[in-house]
């Protein structure tokens, strides 16, 4: 019986090869999906890039915690991503821009170079200098914010 499933898994392990090969499209899914699963990859390794302390991850329900964690995290981002992807779609084509469907088929929603994962923020508070020091009327205050 297992030699039986040997067989049978190396065919159609050679039925795949002989279609990868031969067949443009379907070598080109394979190359679309595979890129999707990197980048979905690239996101969760940018979601969490440090290391789990050593007394942390060691016990079933604490590795269960952070991997439901992580996966949560990357979900979230995929599912915003998602969100918004589709409202631009839409307001795209509701402004009748052509948009094609196989072109869409091909976007995936693990980009993230618009979202701040660090907690870093930072705001133009030089744009807004003078009025937040007109606001004050000590002078020393002045001194220090300009300096």
């Amino acid at each position: 019986m297992q030699r039986a499933a040997e067989h049978i898994g190396r065919l159609l392990r050679t039925v795949f090869l002989c279609d990868y090969l031969t067949i443009e499209p379907f070598r080109r899914e394979i190359h679309t999906l595979l890129n999707r699963g990197e980048s979905v990859h690239q996101l969760q390794i940018a979601i969490y890039d440090g290391k789990v302390r050593a007394d942390r991850g060691r016990r079933p329900d604490e590795m269960t915690a952070i991997s439901g964690s992580h996966a949560l995290l990357t979900n979230v981002v995929l599912a915003w991503n998602t969100h918004r992807m589709n409202d631009t779609v839409t307001q795209l084509r509701n402004s009748r821009v052509a948009i094609e469907d196989d072109w869409l088929r091909r976007l995936g929603p693990a980009h993230f170079s618009h979202i701040n994962f660090r907690g870093t923020l930072q705001f133009p508070s030089q744009r807004y200098r003078e009025a937040l020091l007109a606001t004050h009327s000590d002078a020393s205050l002045r001194r220090i914010v300009q300096g």
